[in-house]
């Protein structure tokens, strides 16, 4: 049989099954699961969770905290009107009217970063 015959014998043969049942996708499938779960607790879960207190601390918002807005702005809530009367509803498009230095600016509620200090806080700092 020479080399030719060898290479068209097994061109032409059909394929041989593995031994152990190679052909599963389960192995496959697990490390999709593995992986999909691994992607979840790390960057999903904590992300979820820091939203959540991001959204607990901004509904307690109240008249003297200072806050950082998206924009880089630090001032003083002075005045919080809310658009709607029903609690549950979207509380994030409620205006809130801050002092930054000698300006009043009015932002939405939803557009504050994060929350410096809290009023029971400014009224214990000492002033220069």
């Amino acid at each position: 049989m020479t080399t030719l015959d060898l290479s068209l014998a097994l061109a032409v043969a059909p394929p041989q099954a593995a031994p152990g049942g190679g052909g599963s996708y389960t192995p496959f499938l697990f490390e999709i699961a593995a992986f999909a779960a691994i992607f979840y607790f790390i960057i999903l879960r904590p992300q979820q969770k820091q939203r959540r207190e991001h959204e607990t601390s901004l509904k307690s918002l109240k008249k003297g905290d200072e806050i950082v807005t998206a924009g880089g702005i630090v001032g003083e809530v002075i005045h919080i009107r809310e658009t709607s009367k029903e609690g549950g509803a979207n509380r994030m498009d409620d205006r809130v009217t801050i002092k930054s230095g000698e300006s009043r600016l009015v932002v939405e509620r939803g557009r504050i970063a994060r929350i410096v200090g809290t009023s029971s806080a400014a009224g214990t700092q000492p002033s220069s």
